[in-house]
């Protein structure tokens, strides 16, 4: 059962206008801390300011499953799944267990372990149109080199990515952050996610020079509503790429592994030509992943990356179990079932209480938002009150399902949305 401790919407004593330093709560005196050695206290996508309200946790003290406690007590049913990367469960018991017994026996050294063989044959085997793999840590990694085997390939610059799309913080990604010349995005042309017309024209901007084309299994970049791709424009990418010997890059960093246990288009008959996987691969043991057919073996033979901790054992042991515990349970089936029983859910709660709602996204990695609220003041009220009833939600980001979620998790948390729709003005 959660416990729904008030936290930093909590009880505190208040002595004039200040908090007594005695009551400070441990999240508050740790930003505190953080204030001091941190950027901005916290940094990348996991700081709570200034992207969230203040009631959002910091810091976090242990996990179970697909539940979180702060380091005030708070128990919270998670629907953000570390962004991604818990699709088994916090602290999976198979899955940390192949990860502990190889950690055991080596994790670094001067070359890896054969665990890292061994998860390459199994992933290849998995991924229709893989026949080699290379391994890092982040999606960051991922996307990265596949712009490069594309250029190592065709010997030509350009790479088409979609406008908004995140894939990676990286300078040739990162349209959004200071610190990036736009001299970065020079052979980057983009267009716009589901438009033909735009990723035709794009094309023939660059055409004679246009090494790939980068594309999100959907549109998932934020605080947008998303948007499932058309199987339209998903063959066009295709078509444009072989016209011009272009590499088809599938980034699926984020939808991999919760949309399909393939590349997630091959649903539609179409594959890519290299596709970037990371987040879920490893539940949460950090790893990262490229693979490629045979037609992009060679340019991958000829480009050097590497990364000092990129062959660390205990990762690919974690990713083999993962793969099997995922398959056991036909997990994209699974979370797409338990995501669309908490979207009906919400959908009857907020036409009984009179709001409207806008649920974008497949099932498994829904996205909620409120019509009429382009300041996402409601929707940051809403979430707030969904913490303090014990279910962590995102008002801005897309969520996450696991297979760690049940459908009795699914009603718990049902009966705290239930109860911030009330509470919400």
């Amino acid at each position: 059962m959660v416990r729904t401790v008030a936290h930093n919407i909590r009880a505190v004593k208040e002595t004039g206008s200040d908090l007594d330093v005695a009551d400070k709560t441990r999240d508050q005196a740790l930003r505190e801390r953080a204030q001091r050695v941190l950027p901005n206290g916290m940094y990348g996508h996991m700081a709570v300011r200034p992207r969230l309200p203040d009631a959002y946790p910091q810091f976090f003290e242990r996990t179970s499953g697909c539940r979180m406690w702060d380091v005030d007590g708070n128990e919270y049913i998670d629907f953000i799944c570390a962004y991604g990367p818990m699709i088994a469960g916090y602290g999976n018991e198979r899955i940390r267990a192949a990860a502990d017994a190889q950690r055991e026996r080596l994790d670094m050294a001067n070359g890896p372990p054969a665990a890292l063989l061994e998860f390459a044959e199994k992933f290849t085997r998995q991924v229709s149109h893989a026949d080699w793999a290379i391994f890092a840590k982040n999606g960051n990694d991922a996307t990265t080199v596949c712009n490069m085997i594309a250029r190592s390939r065709s010997t030509k610059r350009k790479i088409l990515v979609c406008e908004t799309a995140y894939h990676g913080s990286q300078p040739w990604a990162n349209r959004m952050s200071r610190g990036t010349p736009p001299e970065e995005h020079v052979h980057y042309p983009t267009y716009r996610f589901n438009d033909i017309e735009s990723v035709t024209a794009a094309a023939d901007a660059a055409s004679g020079d246009l090494a790939g084309i980068v594309v999100s299994t959907y549109r998932h970049d934020i605080p947008h509503t998303q948007e499932l791709v058309d199987p339209a424009f998903a063959r066009k990418v295709r078509e444009i790429c072989d016209a011009e010997g272009a590499a088809l890059i599938l980034d699926d960093v984020r939808g991999g592994l919760r949309l399909s246990l393939d590349a997630s288009w091959s649903e539609f008959g179409i594959q890519p030509d290299l596709s970037a996987w990371g987040k879920a691969i490893a539940n949460g043991e950090p790893l990262a992943g490229v693979v490629g057919g045979d037609h992009y073996r060679e340019a991958a033979e000829k480009i050097f990356v590497t990364g000092s901790f990129w062959y660390q054992g205990a990762p690919f042991a974690a990713a083999s179990e993962t793969l099997d515990v995922l398959a056991e349970t036909d997990a994209p089936r699974y979370m797409e079932r338990l995501g669309q029983q908490f979207r009906d859910g919400l959908y009857e709660q907020a036409q009984r209480h009179g709001h409207g709602i806008l649920q974008s996204g497949p099932p498994q990695m829904p996205m909620l938002q409120f019509e009429d609220d382009p300041d996402t003041k409601k929707g940051f009220a809403f979430c707030v009150n969904a913490l303090r009833h014990g279910v962590y939600l995102h008002p801005w980001h897309n969520m996450f399902l696991s297979v760690a979620h049940t459908e009795a998790d699914i009603e718990e948390a049902l009966e705290g949305t239930e109860k911030a729709f009330a509470e919400l003005a």
